[in-house]
């Protein structure tokens, strides 16, 4: 059957680069932005990669891979850098609303090893540098990001920007089984600190929150402690959901390494990939009290940027 679309695309790209079991693409695409449904608290999504290297055996955007005629194992050894991102965003910034959100890095890490390569979402924020009055969330794994505090101070100046950190544990152990190939969940917290000590708004994610695994309340405390320590000022997260495509991965691994948990994992998530309401509500709880120990806020603060613009006026002004 011939390929079409997303799936063509993907099989003509050209190979960048490729080391021990990792390949590197370049990926053509019309398209940087993406509009998400309205249920999400962003309206917007940048992924300026296909695949993520950093392997994690929960993650749900395997699924992305599918698209292209390609298997959910190969989401971490096949990375797609796409094509001319800093001009595509500065023609689609555009169609964005001021006040709708925009978040980078929802279904690839945007600090994944490919970046240190082929600085796409550096490209991507010296875009955003230009801009005025945006709102930009990024997310990531990664303390590659702190190579470039200096564009992110400059972003803050003029739009509301903020940045999280995932980190499901500090068990570093559990970390190296659950994301074998992310940083550690250390240097994930010295990054916080230097975001944090940078005057930027930085949060920890502990997502997903795994039943069994990382949901305990041993571990979500030291997290939350951890991350306060490191200068975080929020802490939020949600339970782990399984599409197909995860399950894949995420059930032969529980099986090898978590035997005992393997059953509980294979009828919870037989007919649904997401946990039941009554799950969610006892954890949500959980967290909330870890978070008020701690005083660490659920979402992100809005703040008014340092340069902002007078809706009066129209011009921009700098607060003393």
């Amino acid at each position: 059957m011939a390929l079409v679309g997303i799936a063509r695309l993907a099989s003509q790209s050209e190979l960048l680069e490729a080391k021990r079991q990792v390949q590197y693409f370049e990926i053509p695409t019309r398209s940087i932005l993406n509009r998400t449904k309205p249920t999400m608290p962003f309206q917007w999504t940048i992924n300026p990669y296909r695949g993520c290297e950093f392997g994690c055996k929960y993650c749900f955007a395997r699924y992305t891979h599918e698209f292209m005629e390609l298997e959910s194992q190969e989401f971490e050894d096949k990375i797609y850098a796409k094509a001319d991102v800093a001009r595509l965003l500065k023609r689609e910034l555009l169609r964005v609303k001021q006040g709708e959100r925009i978040a980078l890095g929802t279904a690839t890490d945007p600090y994944q090893p490919a970046e240190r390569r082929f600085g796409r979402t550096r490209s991507i924020l010296e875009v955003f540098v230009r801009e005025r009055g945006r709102k930009l969330g990024i997310v990531t794994k990664s303390d590659l990001i702190t190579r470039d505090l200096d564009l992110l101070r400059e972003i803050a100046r003029g739009n509301v920007l903020e940045v999280s950190f995932t980190i499901t544990t500090i068990d570093e152990k559990l970390a190296r089984l659950l994301e074998p190939r992310a940083p550690r969940p250390e240097l994930r917290l010295e990054a916080v600190r230097a975001l944090s000590g940078a005057g930027l708004s930085v949060g920890v994610l502990p997502s997903p929150i795994m039943p069994g695994l990382t949901d305990g309340l041993r571990n979500l405390d030291r997290l939350a402690k951890a991350a306060k320590d490191a200068g975080a000022q929020y802490f939020g997260g949600g339970p782990l959901f399984l599409m197909p495509s995860a399950q894949k991965i995420f059930m032969p691994f529980v099986e090898q390494h978590f035997p005992d948990l393997a059953p509980r994992y294979r009828a919870t998530y037989q007919n649904s990939a997401y946990l039941g309401p009554e799950y969610k509500r006892e954890l949500a709880v959980r967290v909330q009290r870890i978070r008020e120990r701690y005083g660490l806020e659920s979402r992100p603060a809005e703040y008014r940027p340092e340069l902002a613009e007078d809706p009066e006026q129209g011009v921009l002004f700098q607060i003393l």
